[in-house]
């Protein structure tokens, strides 16, 4: 039944694209001269369709959930304005896009080198012929490998100081919602695509399941930053991670500035954070931001920027700061041992 609702899914997707290809894009593409770029635009809209659809049932769903049951009452919605046109610019989808094209003549390469040196390949859905090969069950291989990466990726941006500083681009904004999940910095989002277009086709996801497992990541992390309480109970926010225990993960010096880098990076299923002891089942009620957002009678609180170009450049300035301190710190160090 769900693989019939996937490939029902993928193919209404295929005939929208083409409709909108025909009718708006193509046109549009002549009269520019750009015809040249006819196939890659093509093989771009699959995935704008996909994130245009995703963004219109999320928005349908959680936003009357936010209207009545907000955890938080906010009398300025204007910080949420940046969060939009990240949720716009990440839907469309067009970096997936590419880098899946891009990177497939890449790993097919690799897998011919392999099997020339009988070196294994790395087909999961190969592993137990009758059984993995199924497409339900491959898919869920695919979704728990994914998030087992998905996990220390998570845990690695809050380790590395000039990781953190692109991370925090998300982490600054304090008013948590369903458009808060894309608010990310570019450098970093492209990154992530890459490795995890990467590991997913070398793992041997297929183009129509990798669609489906993105855009399945993708709701899953917007209903986790929703303003609405949605108890999971004790059963379900074991086996998915809740808007509670991952708001935990946005709090003020409990989530991401406390203790041991902090708790709750599972980024569908809060398994991993059980297995390696990062998991914190609080609930109490906390401010989210980062600490130094808030000012002191001693200094004003730091400026993240509000707009989306502000917080990319400011997210460099201060990888630019951390690079001229460690170079200052390094030659004092030399300085000091060379007297």
């Amino acid at each position: 039944m769900v693989h019939d609702i996937g490939v029902h899914f993928l193919r209404f997707v295929g005939l929208v694209q083409t409709d909108v290809y025909v009718y708006l894009v193509q046109p549009l593409l002549y009269r520019l001269h750009l015809m040249d770029y006819d196939e890659d635009t093509y093989d771009a809209l699959y995935w704008s369709v996909v994130g245009v659809l995703e963004l219109t049932l999320t928005y349908v769903v959680l936003r009357p959930l936010e209207a009545w049951r907000p955890i938080e009452h906010w009398r300025d919605r204007k910080p949420l304005i940046a969060d939009v046109w990240y949720t716009w610019i990440a839907k469309i989808g067009v970096v997936n896009a590419l880098f899946f094209v891009w990177m497939q003549p890449v790993i097919n390469h690799l897998e011919t080198w392999m099997t020339v040196h009988n070196i294994a390949t790395m087909n999961i859905d190969e592993i137990l012929p009758g059984v993995t090969d199924k497409p339900i069950v491959s898919f869920l291989i695919y979704l728990v490998a994914l998030d087992f990466l998905g996990y220390w990726y998570h845990r690695w941006q809050h380790r590395s100081g000039i990781w953190w500083e692109l991370h925090a681009v998300h982490h600054s904004q304090r008013q948590m919602s369903l458009w808060n999940d894309d608010r990310n910095h570019f450098l970093d989002e492209i990154v992530q695509t890459a490795l995890f277009t990467f590991v997913g086709l070398f793992i041997g996801a297929q183009p129509g399941q990798f669609v489906v497992l993105v855009a399945l990541g993708n709701t899953l992390q917007a209903i986790q930053h929703v303003n609405a309480r949605l108890p999971y109970g004790s059963l379900l926010e074991r086996i998915l991670v809740s808007p509670s225990f991952h708001r935990r993960h946005h709090a003020i010096e409990y989530g991401h500035t406390g203790v041991a880098y902090g708790c709750n990076f599972g980024v569908l299923f809060p398994w991993w954070d059980m297995l390696f002891r990062t998991a914190s089942w609080e609930t109490t009620l906390e401010p989210t931001g980062i600490s130094d957002q808030i000012g002191t009678h001693i200094r004003t609180g730091r400026d993240y920027g509000k707009g989306v170009w502000m917080q990319q450049w400011l997210a460099l300035s201060r990888i630019g700061a951390r690079v001229g301190l460690s170079v200052e710190k390094h030659l004092n160090s030399k300085l000091t041992r060379s007297n």
